[in-house]
C-alpha cells in the first residue's frame, strides 16, 4: 500500500515538473514554469498592488490552482470551512515568506524547477530551505502550535474560489484599472488557455495528493517519513529530462535568468522560507491549496504573500538578475528575528497553559 502511494505522488510530481517544463516552452519566463511567488507579485501589480511595471499580469496558473483544488475537493466530498487559528499571525508569517522568496527570485517550487533546468543557485537555495525547516522543527518539538481550527461559515470557505473567478473575471475583460505588463517576466506567459488548463491539472494533483515542499523535508527529518520526497523528486527529474529534450536547460551559476548567484542570501533567504513554512504547516502552493477548499486561515496566509509581494517591490526589497538589495537584506534578516521571536512566546504561552491546566 506505501509502495503505491509514492509511486502515486512521484507520478503527480513529474506531471508537475513536466507541465512547469512545457509553460516556458510556451512562453513562460525561462526557468519560471511555475512560481506561486512570482505569479501572486505579478498578479499583485496587475491590481495595482505595486507599480513595477515589469511584473504585472494575471497570471492564469493561479486560478487553476485555486478552482483546480476547489472542483477536486468539492466532488470528493473534502471542502470544509475552518479557519480561527491565530489568522493575524499566519498573515504575518505569509508577509515575511514572500520577503524572503522574492529575495531568492522564487518559492520553493520554483527553486526545484530551476535545479531542473541546471541552476546551481537554486541548490544553495535549497540548502537553505531545508536548515530553515530544521530550526522550524526545533521549535516543533519544543512544542510550537498556533491552535487548532474550527469550523465556520461556508461563505467564509469559499473566499477563495470566489476571489479566483473575480480574477477570471477580470483578466478576460482586461478593464483600463487592471495593469499588464509590456516588457519584462510580466509580458512573459503562455497563451491563457494553456496556462489555466495547466493550472487546473496541477491544483488538482495538489489537492489529491497533499503534496507540500516544506513537508517533504520536514517529515523526512521528523518522523523518517519520506513519501512527499517521492513527489518532490517525480517534479525534480521529469522537469529535468523533459528540459534536456527542449534544449531549456543551462548548468551552472552564472547567466541565470531571472537568478542571481549571492550564496549568502540565497541560503539565507530560502531558509526564511522554509523555516515559516513550517511554522505555518505549509509551502505557498500548499497554502493556496488549503485556502481553496476551504481554510480561511490559509487565506490570511495567502492575503499575506499577496501583500508582502506588493511591499516587497514597493519598498525595494526583491532582488534582481543583478542581484539583492540593501533593503532585501535587512528584510530578512528583520523576518528572521521576528519570527523566531513569535515562536518563543507561543512556546512560552502554551508552556504556560499548559501549567495552568488549560
Amino acid at each position: 500500500m506505501k509502495k503505491k502511494q509514492n509511486l502515486t505522488i512521484f507520478i503527480g510530481g513529474a506531471i508537475i515538473g513536466i507541465i512547469g517544463a512545457l509553460l516556458m516552452h510556451f512562453g513562460n519566463p525561462a526557468n519560471m514554469g511555475i512560481c506561486v511567488a512570482c505569479f501572486f507579485r505579478d498578479i499583485a501589480g496587475a491590481l495595482g498592488l505595486h507599480s513595477a511595471g515589469v511584473v504585472q499580469y494575471i497570471r492564469p496558473e493561479i486560478i487553476g490552482f485555486i478552482l483546480g483544488a476547489f472542483i477536486i475537493s468539492m466532488a470528493k466530498g473534502e471542502f470544509r470551512a475552518k479557519g480561527g487559528s491565530n489568522p493575524a499571525l499566519r498573515f504575518v508569517y505569509g508577509f515575511v515568506m514572500m520577503i524572503g522568496a522574492l529575495v531568492f527570485l522564487g518559492c520553493p517550487l520554483r527553486m526545484l524547477l530551476r535545479i531542473g533546468a541546471g541552476d546551481m543557485n537554486a541548490v544553495v537555495g535549497l540548502l537553505g530551505f531545508i536548515a530553515g525547516i530544521g530550526v522550524g522543527i526545533v521549535f516543533i518539538k519544543k512544542g510550537y502550535s498556533l491552535g487548532r481550527n474550527h469550523d465556520q461559515s461556508k461563505l467564509s470557505g469559499l473566499i477563495m474560489p470566489i476571489f479566483a473567478v473575480v480574477l477570471l473575471i477580470l483578466a478576460l475583460a482586461k478593464p483600463a484599472f487592471i495593469h499588464f505588463s509590456t516588457e519584462g517576466p510580466g509580458s512573459m506567459h503562455a497563451p491563457f488557455i494553456i496556462s489555466l488548463v495547466a493550472g487546473l491539472i496541477v491544483g488538482g494533483i495538489l489537492q489529491r495528493t497533499r503534496l507540500c515542499t516544506a513537508a517533504g523535508f520536514r517529515d523526512a527529518i521528523l518522523i523518517k517519513d519520506y513519501h512527499f520526497l517521492y513527489g518532490i523528486l517525480g517534479i525534480v527529474l521529469a522537469n529535468l529530462v523533459l528540459n534536456l529534450c527542449l534544449g531549456q536547460f543551462n548548468f551552472g551559476f552564472e547567466g541565470q535568468p531571472v537568478a542571481h548567484s549571492e550564496h549568502l542570501w540565497n541560503f539565507l533567504s530560502m531558509g526564511l522560507v522554509g523555516l515559516t513554512a513550517v511554522l505555518l504547516g505549509g509551502c505557498p502552493i500548499r497554502q493556496t491549496i488549503l485556502a481553496s477548499q476551504g481554510d480561511t486561515d490559509a487565506f490570511m496566509t495567502v492575503i499575506g504573500l499577496i501583500c508582502g509581494a506588493a511591499a516587497s517591490h514597493n519598498f525595494g526589497l526583491a532582488s534582481s538578475g543583478k542581484g539583492t538589495t540593501a533593503n532585501g537584506r535587512v528584510a530578512v534578516i528583520i523576518g528572521f528575528v521576528f519570527v523566531i521571536i513569535a515562536a518563543y512566546f507561543i512556546i512560552a504561552e502554551r508552556k504556560k497553559g499548559a501549567h495552568n491546566g488549560k
